[in-house]
Parts: structure tokens; C-alpha cells; sequence
């Protein structure tokens, strides 16, 4: 038996986007088959009419108005077990994940990789109290007043990006490094006021990294991912590209979960699987809808919504490994719902539209981990030509990097410049890579132009 919950209600929750939900942000926990669904789109008469009876309202589970569906123990330990052979390694240290990455923490690596550290609130309002030039007419609060402040609140942010000390700098004068910033501001404040002024800049400018970070988790992609203006070209992600052997070992699990797909969500399959028509089927997962996998670590995720995936389909969620955990459920909040996502079990959720974030992940010993799966379909692969157009796209980009007689060639050049794919040198290359069709097909605007500059 299926159990179904209708929301009756949306509540506000843009302000927790970027923070950690907990057990204070659901009133149900979701642990055995349920379909959610979001409040229905009825008019006030409606809802007189049926009495505001959203559980039992047809309009309020129309598959257009879905939240989630989640089907226990789905999947069988053989396919589970070979996807997390095939997927585990694709998560990798990332710094690429935004809101989900959550607040930044008081280091930029992940725990235990020894990574940089965080510039801190305190260290740049302390910075700023001895840059300022108005020396004894300072009129924001004292040093003591300062460190009172942030003694409450030690190395705790709501903020989920900023900027990280050069260790390398900081290091030549502290070689010790742990606790170099307090032995700093002992020694500055015994110097005089523009001593102080010159030592706080340099510091300011010469120790800091100019470069803007996100917190580190253990995040990565295996499949295939569309074009970016530093890779102008549709390709397989680096994990797919050099473990093509050992991804192919999770395609029985995708292909069991794009059957519950279709299964559960017609509409919403139908829609995706119309769209991966369009694709060249070497850009998408065998015998699925999916081009795309992002694998996750144990990896608490903050309040977000998912981007780039198909707006007319839907996410699909799962877990893999021993289950040796407590925690990370997926919640809702808004409509304070959370799921129990264990392995074997499936769950399609509406990600684009509905906020979600884990609870927090607690391992029960030393090796245990909690492998999470998003599986979806990427919208901007649609603008992807035939993986010989992209291929070629590639190595044009590459052709022009290794050219030293290139007229654009400069030191650590990428081989990219704007509107390079709209120039008669990429028009030439790709005719002589493929064929004049192929121009033709991808670039009718080149035969444009060379009529219009004969007739001129």
C-alpha cells in the first residue's frame, strides 16, 4: 500500500538556502512507500466544493504537481553493489558546489586533507581596525571590543564562500603557522600607527588569496556534460573518460532505476525520454534517460535547489554502500517532509523546484560511507551537435593551443577566444575534418555570408 500526502501549504524558505537543515525543519518522516505532492493549483471555489480535502483531491496528485515518490528496497544488492564499484571513486575533493556545499566552515578542505584556511570574520575586521588612517580617531569598536565579539561566535559563518589565507606567504615570517595570526597582532600592536597601517595592508594584500572559494566536499560527476565557455564542447566527464570500463559496471542499476522511472512518472519519463531522442545516444547512459550522474561522499548538503536538469523531468535520487550510517535524511522544508533514503531504496524527486538538504551524516566507524547518487537528464545537452561535431569542436580547440604560429599564441594560452566557432577559420577546419554537410548542418550562417560578401 502506497501512502499519499498532499500538502496543503507552501511555507517561505528562501532565508535557510545555504544552511544546514535539521530535525526542527520536518513533521513527518517519510520511511515507507509514499508519493508526495506539492498543494494542488485550485481556485477558492474548488477547494469550497471538495471541502479542502487535498488527500483526496485527483487535481492534487497530478503527476505535474509532484514532490517525490519513494519505493523502499527497489533495487537488489548485485546491481547495488556493482554501481558502487562503478560510481564510488567519481567523488572526488570539489570546491564547485555552491549553496549545497553549505556554510564554509573554519577550513577550506574537506576534513582531515590539511587544506587552507579560511580568512575569518574576526581576522578581516581586525585587518581593517589597523589599516584605518584616522589612527587615534577610530570610532568603531576597540580591539578588545573585537575579539569579545567574535570569541562568541568563533569560527562560525553563515557565509558559503570567501577568501583563504597564502599559506606560503604567511609561512615565510611564521613557520609555525598554527596561531600566527594572534602572534601578529601581539607584535602590531606595540608598533606605532603607521607601522601598524603599512604591516595591516601588507597582509591585507600580500597574504590573502584574491581567488573567491567555496567549502571542499567530496563531490564529482561521472557521464557526459554539456559545453562551458572554458570547454566549449560536449564531452564525457573525466571520471567517464578515464574509467569508461568500470562506470559501464552501474549501467544495470541505472537502467533498473530508469524503469521505475517510466514506471512511476509516464509523463515525466515520456517528456526526458523525447529529449534524449535529440541526443547523440553516445551522450547518454544505455538504455536510460540519464546523461548525467553526480556521485557524493558523505556529503551533508545545505539548503539548495538542483540546477541545469531537465525542467519537464525529474531527479532521482538513491544511496549506495553498507549502510553503515545514521542520518542524512532528505528534507523538504517546505512542506516539512523529510525521507529516510537508505540503499536499495528509489526516490524521484522534483529538485528543480522543491529546496532540499540533508541532516546531518554520522558514520559509525572509521571506513563507513554514505554514497549518494543524483541521476538526471541535462537540459543544455540539447545544444550539443553529433559527438563528431563535439569530438571536433575538441580538438580544434587543442589544434590551436599546440600551434606556437597561431596569430592569438601567448604564454598559457587555452587555445580559446570569443566567437572563435563563428569564424571562418573553425568554418574551414571543420570541412576539412568532416565534410561540407556537416557545415551546412551546424552552420548554415557560413554559406550566408559567403553569398552575401559575392553578391556585394
Amino acid at each position: 500500500m502506497v501512502k499519499v500526502i498532499v500538502a496543503k501549504e507552501k511555507v517561505d524558505c528562501e532565508h535557510l538556502l545555504g544552511q544546514y537543515l535539521d530535525e526542527s525543519h520536518y513533521d513527518i518522516l517519510v520511511t515507507e512507500d509514499t508519493d508526495g505532492y506539492m498543494p494542488p493549483n485550485c481556485d477558492i471555489a474548488t477547494q469550497l466544493q471538495c471541502g479542502g480535502n487535498c488527500s483526496s483531491c485527483p487535481s492534487g496528485q497530478d503527476e505535474r504537481n509532484i514532490a517525490f515518490k519513494f519505493r523502499k528496497n527497489y533495487f537488489n544488492k548485485k546491481i547495488r553493489d556493482a554501481a558502487y564499484e562503478g560510481l564510488k571513486e567519481a567523488a572526488t575533493e570539489s570546491q564547485n558546489r555552491g549553496l549545497a556545499a553549505g556554510p564554509r566552515g573554519a577550513t577550506l578542505s574537506v576534513d582531515g586533507r590539511g587544506g587552507r584556511d579560511w580568512v575569518t570574520d574576526y581576522e578581516l575586521e581586525v585587518l581593517e581596525y589597523f589599516m584605518n588612517e584616522k589612527s587615534m580617531l577610530w570610532e568603531g569598536p576597540s580591539l578588545t571590543e573585537i575579539r569579545d565579539k567574535h570569541k562568541k561566535n568563533k569560527n562560525k559563518t553563515e557565509e558559503t564562500r570567501g577568501q583563504v589565507w597564502l599559506r606560503s606567504q604567511v609561512t615565510k615570517e611564521y613557520p609555525e603557522y598554527h596561531g600566527w595570526f594572534d602572534d601578529w597582532v601581539d607584535k602590531i600592536e606595540k608598533l606605532s600607527r603607521e607601522k601598524q597601517i603599512k604591516e595591516a595592508n601588507k597582509i591585507a594584500t600580500e597574504w590573502i588569496s584574491v581567488t573567491n572559494y567555496a567549502k571542499s566536499v567530496y563531490s564529482g560527476v561521472a557521464g557526459w556534460y554539456d559545453r562551458y565557455p572554458r570547454i566549449p564542447y560536449g564531452r564525457a566527464t573525466s571520471y567517464t573518460r578515464d574509467n569508461p570500463e568500470k562506470f559501464a559496471k552501474s549501467f544495470p542499476f541505472l537502467q533498473k532505476l530508469d524503469q521505475g522511472y517510466r514506471e512511476l512518472m509516464p509523463w515525466r519519463w515520456g517528456n526526458q525520454n523525447d529529449a534524449a531522442q535529440k541526443l547523440d545516444s553516445r551522450f547518454v547512459v544505455p538504455g536510460t534517460v540519464f546523461t548525467t550522474i553526480t556521485v557524493n561522499k558523505s556529503f551533508r548538503t545545505a539548503a539548495h535547489r538542483d540546477a541545469g536538469d531537465f525542467q519537464e523531468g525529474i531527479s532521482n535520487l538513491l544511496t549506495l554502500g553498507d549502510g553503515q550510517y545514521t542520518g542524512g535524511y532528505l528534507i523538504f522544508p517546505e512542506y516539512r517532509i523529510a525521507v529516510d533514503v537508505r540503499p536499495g531504496d528509489l526516490l524521484l524527486v522534483n529538485n528543480h523546484e522543491i529546496i532540499h538538504g540533508n541532516t546531518e551524516i554520522k558514520l559509525n566507524h572509521e571506513k563507513a560511507e554514505r554514497i549518494s547518487l543524483v541521476c538526471y537528464f541535462r537540459e543544455k545537452m540539447l545544444e550539443l551537435g553529433s559527438y563528431e561535431y563535439e569530438k571536433t569542436r575538441e580538438q580544434f580547440v587543442e589544434d590551436r593551443r599546440k600551434n606556437k604560429d597561431h596569430p592569438l599564441q601567448r604564454t598559457l594560452w587555452n587555445g580559446i577566444s570569443p566567437g572563435m566557432f563563428g569564424e571562418q577559420e573553425w568554418y574551414d577546419y571543420l570541412s576539412s575534418k568532416l565534410d561540407v554537410e556537416t557545415l551546412k548542418k551546424y552552420h548554415p550562417e557560413a554559406f550566408k555570408s559567403s553569398l552575401e560578401e559575392f553578391f556585394a
